[in-house]
């Protein structure tokens, strides 16, 4: 029981900051229907801002501020760059954000080096926020998990109860209409844009102090973030919340497991012995699979369910 509770904890915890990643990105895709390759290069981004401003003004004064840098940045991009070549088609917006994240990763390494930098928790932060079965929970997973569930609401509030989510949802799918009803639907296109780019960067200030901040972070969650949006539903925010929990708690428990596959077989009824067509792969730990399970996930989605979890639409 000690085992199930503290690994759930966990991969809700990895999870709703997984949620925090790909909320942009699904937001980006469903409006422009552009696959932002730089996202979570926002993310790093985001928390090596944090952490530069931390060191003058403190940990929650960064909280706001890096992001905000950050939705500015987002927003100039698509202004002056996205825009100009949305026009000819999917591959340019591709390259063209591609480009984008090694630009970030380059400019961060000239700035703030190539090794990790001393981002640490505020004291409000730091040690256990309670005590599971001996086992202590930490404050600033708690601090994800609820940043995490107060973004969902907010952006869930924004979408589907203010004036603004309505021209936003209606830009969507009747941008000529809303054009003639006198609203800005390019303005639109860059503030959503620049929210996305800013919810990431948010993810980095929680989460670049909780874990790492360093360059390769961006590159370490980048492959994940798409996973989730495609097994969620591309353009689907409630999808990309259910695929975020799965993968996170399943990767959680996955990484938490010292067994085998032929002894995880073996407790499920299954005979397993060492004649066994492929003994030396089921001889692998559980733990040792546990980075290609996402992928695994979205194959078996891609194969039976294509449009993903919650989506609505194939492609």
């Amino acid at each position: 029981m000690e085992f199930f509770t503290v690994s759930l904890l966990n991969g809700l915890s990895y999870g709703l900051l997984l949620f925090m990643l790909s909320s942009g990105l699904t937001l980006i895709f469903s409006m422009m229907g552009v696959l932002n390759f730089a996202h979570t290069s926002f993310y790093m981004l985001g928390a090596y801002l944090a952490y530069s401003i931390s060191t003058v003004v403190g940990f929650w004064p960064a909280l706001i501020v890096a992001p905000l840098v950050v939705f500015a940045l987002g927003a100039a991009f698509e202004r002056y760059s996205l825009r100009r070549v949305h026009k000819f088609g999917h591959v340019p917006e591709l390259l063209v954000t591609f480009g984008l994240s090694y630009l970030i990763l380059e400019v961060v390494q000239l700035i703030w080096g190539r090794s990790v930098v001393p981002y640490g928790l505020p004291p409000a932060l730091e040690g256990p926020m309670f005590t599971i079965y001996g086992t202590q929970f930490p404050k600033s997973k708690t601090f994800i998990m609820l940043i995490a569930m107060l973004m969902l609401v907010s952006v869930w509030l924004l979408l589907t109860r203010t004036r603004i989510g309505l021209v936003i949802q209606a830009a969507l799918h009747h941008p000529d209409m809303v054009e003639a009803l006198g609203h800005n639907v390019p303005r639109v296109f860059m503030l959503v844009f620049g929210g996305g780019a800013a919810l990431a960067a948010l993810a980095g200030v929680i989460g670049g102090n909780t874990y790492v901040t360093e360059p390769g972070m961006a590159a370490a969650v980048g492959s994940i973030i798409f996973v989730v949006v495609v097994v969620g539903g591309l353009g689907s925010l409630a999808g990309a919340f259910l695929a975020s929990l799965i993968i996170g708690i399943v990767q959680t428990f996955a990484v938490a497991m010292d067994q085998s596959l032929a002894g995880g077989l073996q407790s499920l009824g299954l005979m397993v012995n060492e004649q066994t067509f492929g003994w030396d792969l089921l001889s692998l730990k559980i733990s040792q699979i546990a980075p290609i399970l996402p992928y695994l996930f979205l194959v078996l989605i891609l194969i039976f369910r294509p449009k993903g979890l919650l989506g609505t639409r194939e492609g």
